[in-house]
């Protein structure tokens, strides 16, 4: 293999996912709405090995070379950012310029899973999610959430979460779905703050509803609970 990262070694890259495509796995992804058009059908796991391998290696030119006509090539760029051996500025870095390749739910929720670097740096990436929230974008917004889910769910930051929540309006699919699973496991690890946001809160019905329904949807909530909890349903 060539040592640095050119066209040659890009081209053996992309011969390496297809012969790991899976038809089946990639029938399975475009019903969870995945645009099939761009799917080679690789598994995650694969992709993750793949993306540790090239994080030790020049990545600013893999990232460089980097087609991102697949959701794979755009998955190993956004995963090699959480396998960096670097400093936070520089992964925030990355992760800003890739945000924009960021065009389906599990991009954003795969990557952001992998990147446990956050939990060293909770306080700089609170102001990194801020700034994710603050951008008109439906794929920032669901970025500083979905942040926000992974690695902030705790008795420090709980009240400043329901408050993000509670305030923040968007009229983006995508978005309010992250919202809503947010508040679901807020629920799950945060029992007490968050029934009592769920009883008195200015998010809109739909969110709030969804919330509710994620909830419900639990195995970590009991019967006694649901029923509770369909009181706080809002009208539509």
């Amino acid at each position: 293999m060539e040592k640095e990262w050119n066209q040659k070694k890009y081209n053996q890259l992309l011969k390496e996912l297809d012969s790991l495509k899976d038809l089946k796995y990639k029938k399975f992804q475009s019903n969870l709405g995945i645009n099939e058009d761009y799917l080679i059908g690789v598994r995650t796991p694969e992709l993750k090995k793949i993306a540790k391998r090239i994080s030790k290696e020049n990545y600013l030119y893999f990232i460089e070379q980097n087609t991102h006509n697949t959701y794979e090539e755009r998955l190993i760029h956004g995963l090699l950012i959480g396998y960096l051996k670097t400093d936070f500025e520089e992964v925030t870095r990355l992760l800003w310029e890739f945000i924009p390749y960021i065009d389906n739910w599990a991009l954003c929720d795969v990557t952001i899973a992998n990147m446990h670097v956050w939990n060293k740096y909770t306080k700089d990436g609170f102001s990194f999610v801020k700034r994710c929230l603050n951008k008109k974008n439906e794929w920032y917004q669901r970025v500083g959430f979905i942040i926000l889910l992974d690695y902030y769910i705790n008795d420090e930051y709980i009240d400043k979460i329901l408050e993000i929540c509670n305030h923040f309006k968007s009229k983006d699919y995508y978005v309010k779905m992250a919202i809503s699973w947010l508040i679901s496991i807020c629920y799950i690890k945060q029992k007490e703050k968050t029934l009592l946001f769920l009883k008195n809160n200015q998010m809109d019905s739909w969110i709030q509803n969804k919330s509710i329904q994620k909830i419900r949807e639990s195995t970590r909530v009991n019967k006694i609970e649901k029923d509770e909890l369909l009181k706080w349903k809002k009208k539509q």
